[in-house]
């Protein structure tokens, strides 16, 4: 019987080792798996290198990571805004290397690991200092750029409802990056508000079906709320 269910958040990320490559949903706060996050602090594990689309909100989820000195290496598109404080104070002290990439070249690079695509061209930033030591190529008459692929050996995500299967369906934007999340590491981890018996999902609103999934977890939103006063479902 396929049953991906976990009893904790702690279970979840047990097995995340030093030095793995993580994928951290979320778009500022939406979506962003906050107590996966919270798990992976307490579990200890260092040297990661996150992929994220943000460097964290004040001191909370991602940047409480990033405060513990759990991260070496942040890949993401917004590193800083008006609470981005410990990211900066630790970017400008040297204590963690930023790979900047452009939101949609960030999504499209994680979309690619999943769909199996070696490389790609995009024009999005030919011309600027993201360019520099890549391939470039004329086509058509415009200049493009190759990017890679980005994959990881984990993905934190957030989702509304799952299965045991670990089929899930989001809360509107909180989509964002989840679902090419999961397809491009090697182990998702989605924490849930709810988990359903098998058959409760409509199949066509499912957005992430359960191969990309590995492990699950409910966190019901009284929990949340309790942890995160005005937590976003």
């Amino acid at each position: 019987m396929i049953n991906k269910i976990v009893a904790s958040t702690a279970e979840a990320v047990a097995n995340i080792g030093d030095g793995a490559t993580v994928m951290v949903g979320g778009f500022g706060t939406a979506g962003m798996p906050a107590e996966l996050v919270d798990a992976l602090i307490a579990q200890g594990a260092r040297n990661l290198t996150i992929v994220s689309n943000n460097a964290g909100n004040a001191e909370t989820g991602l940047a409480a990571l990033l405060k513990a000195q759990r991260v070496k290496k942040i890949i993401c598109s917004f590193p800083r805004q008006t609470d981005s404080w410990v990211f900066d104070g630790l970017y400008r002290s040297g204590e963690l290397e930023l790979e900047l990439v452009p939101q949609g070249n960030l999504a499209e690079r994680i979309r690619a690991a999943g769909a199996g695509i070696g490389a790609f061209y995009t024009p999005t930033g030919y011309g600027t200092p993201l360019a520099e030591g890549k391939e470039t190529r004329r086509i058509d008459g415009r200049d493009y750029v190759l990017e890679y692929p980005i994959r990881a050996d984990f993905a934190l995500i957030k989702a509304l409802r799952g299965d045991r299967w670990g089929n899930l369906v989001y809360r509107k934007t909180a989509r964002n990056f989840g679902p090419i999340m999961a397809s491009a590491a090697k182990c998702t981890i989605a924490q849930v508000r709810e988990i359903v018996n098998l058959g409760d999902l409509d199949p066509e609103n499912v957005v992430t079906p359960g191969i990309f999934v590995q492990r699950i977890v409910e966190i019901p939103a009284a929990t949340r709320l309790m942890a995160t006063p005005g937590a976003a479902a």
